[in-house]
């Protein structure tokens, strides 16, 4: 096992050299206040530079990405991401500007947010947005707020619920909650969709509006995404679309013709740009014409061929990031979306379903799949019964699954299905990685009633084995302690 930098560090030893500084102290202590200065050395641990490359060239060879297996991670999108992005967003033309600089030196960075925003409006039947927010729960937030701003604007101060229906993402109601909205739970019907039949009763003055994925989060198309649109428009209502699942509709369905009102997109999930921590993450909010007034500043304007940062928006919500979003990401997306093409895009989302549905078709004999006899992206299967038949859970089979190089599901979401397992295995991987892990899932599933302790101990081929999460997530140790 690795060791830490703290335990390989050696007195004297240096890995940087700075130049000497050229402040003087009294400077310092000028401008920066006695209580704030730092009154003994950092602990730093002090390594030579190739030790600190071979240390972090160690740690990274123990980490798992798409770049290394397949990553079935469901409702998350882990799609291959193009290296042309990465190229595209490294030119020091991008990478090199600043925020604040005057806008006639940064022409290009904003004819790009620009272009992000007219594509991804065309993409999804919206009028125009915002490329501010930095995650996608961010995106729900700052719609949310934008949700807030029009019924205040118009004076309906009693619309204060927003549906949202049990299977939908966690982030959803605490989003809307963050917002100042009540949240009422809409439960999913036999199909595992939301039913007009179950909104009805809050069709009324009190309702702000109601939170919808589409695909849900079961891999399931909405069949009466059109009734409830209309619906709540007729209570004086909206419709937010989480777009978390948008990589099964791209060029087939758009939000907006479906009657949303505002939503947000994940960069990282749909337009292959980085996630998690490898990204950061960016989640642009659109809107419809009523509600462009609401948007955050600044806005983008292009007049006389000159792109120009817009303020006077005197509805706007305010900023909600410190500059413009995350510029990095918003470069790969559009570098995605200029390379793939209209026709590329919709080709994505045909193999996306294609390959998800292949997936359930080869494993529904041995695996539950409660709800839906096609899926779009994604679906779910309940370990249910295998756990009842051999006491072989949900997440030992996820365990199972990283002995095998897979990267595990989606475990335990949505809710509403016992031992849950969410599979996306996306696009971007080909029928013979499908096939390895069909062969994966039954021999799994052969093994567990076999020999359940051998699945209940996975992984058994790891550094580490089994990691007590509980007592990870209750008791971090993330600090060193001297050696305590």
């Amino acid at each position: 096992m690795n060791k830490l930098l703290f335990e390989i560090s050696r007195e004297g030893r240096i890995g940087y050299r700075f130049p000497e500084n050229d402040v003087p102290d009294k400077a310092l202590d000028d401008c920066i206040p006695e209580n704030l200065q730092r009154k003994r050395e950092l602990p730093l641990p002090e390594i030579s530079e190739h030790e600190l490359v071979r240390h972090y060239a160690n740690l990274a060879r123990r980490n798992f990405g798409v770049d290394f297996g397949f990553y079935p991670l469901g409702s998350c999108t882990m799609k291959y991401n193009p290296k042309i992005n990465e190229t595209t967003a490294s030119n020091p033309a991008f990478s090199q500007n600043h925020p604040l600089q005057p806008e006639e030196t940064i022409q290009g960075s904003l004819e790009v947010m620009y272009l992000l925003l007219k594509y991804l409006s065309e993409l999804t039947g919206m009028k125009w947005g915002t490329l501010q927010p930095l995650a996608g729960a961010h995106g729900e937030f700052t719609g949310m707020q934008i949700f807030k701003a029009y019924f205040r604007d118009r004076g309906e101060h009693k619309r204060t619920k927003v549906l949202i229906p049990t299977s939908a993402h966690g982030t959803n109601p605490a989003s809307a909650h963050l917002a100042g909205f009540e949240i009422i739970e809409i439960p999913a019907d036999n199909r595992g969709l939301v039913s007009f039949e179950a909104i009805e009763p809050y069709l009324n003055d009190e309702l702000a509006g109601i939170m919808l994925t589409n695909p849900n989060t079961l891999g399931l198309y909405e069949k009466e995404i059109m009734e409830i649109s209309r619906g709540v428009h007729q209570a004086g209502g909206l419709l937010y679309y989480d777009g978390a699942n948008m990589n099964a509709v791209m060029g087939k369905s758009r939000p907006g013709d479906m009657g949303f009102d505002v939503l947000h997109l994940n960069l990282h999930k749909t337009f292959s740009t980085p996630h998690g921590g490898g990204g950061p993450g960016s989640g642009p909010v659109l809107v419809q014409e009523a509600l462009l007034p609401f948007l955050p500043v600044p806005d983008i304007g292009l007049q006389d061929e000159k792109f120009s940062w817009i303020w006077n928006r005197p509805k706007s919500i305010g900023k909600v990031s410190g500059f413009y979003g995350n510029f990095g990401v918003i470069v790969r997306a559009l570098t995605y979306l200029m390379v793939m093409g209209k026709d590329g895009l919709t080709h994505a989302s045909e193999m996306a379903v294609l390959n998800a549905n292949y997936l359930r078709s080869q494993l529904n004999s041995l695996y539950e799949i409660p709800y839906g006899d096609m899926c779009k992206h994604e679906f779910v299967i309940s370990a249910k019964k295998i756990k009842d038949d051999t006491d072989v859970s949900a997440i030992d089979i996820a365990k199972s699954l990283i002995d095998n190089n897979i990267h595990p599901p989606t475990i335990y979401f949505p809710l509403i299905v016992p031992e849950a397992m969410m599979f996306e295995p996306t696009e971007t991987e080909t029928k013979e990685t499908l096939d390895d892990f069909i062969k994966v899932m039954k021999d799994i599933y052969k093994q567990a009633y076999a020999n359940p302790e051998y699945i209940q101990n996975a992984p058994v081929h790891t550094e580490i084995g089994r990691a007590d999460e509980v007592a990870a997530a209750r008791h971090p140790k993330v600090s060193w302690a001297g050696g305590e």
